[in-house]
């Protein structure tokens, strides 16, 4: 799961070739990153797993050099709007 996220994340780079253009654009979209995770998490990982991984991109030294390709931030915003209810571990009223 981490290895798709860091990708998708990462985005393509300038220099790529017609070859990873076009799989980037067939494979490389939010809806196919979801399925992919919604099958990792069906197969053995938790939402908790999924949380703790996007928090750790987007606040870790180690994932510093990822936040600073062009678009990372606004691409892993996507991805956590995706998945939305399903990172919460937490009850909304508890923090009223």
């Amino acid at each position: 799961m981490e290895k798709i996220i860091v990708k998708f994340v990462k985005g393509l780079s300038e220099n790529a070739n017609s070859w990873e253009r076009r799989n980037h654009k067939r494979y490389g979209g939010i809806a196919n990153v979801s399925r992919q995770i919604r099958y990792d998490i069906k197969h053995g990982a938790t939402n908790d797993d999924l949380l703790s991984f996007l928090q750790k991109i987007r606040n870790d030294t180690s994932y510093s050099n990822l936040r600073d390709y062009d678009g990372s931030l606004g691409r892993l915003l996507e991805l956590e709007g995706v998945f939305p209810l399903e990172l919460t571990s937490f009850n909304v009223r508890s923090l009223r």
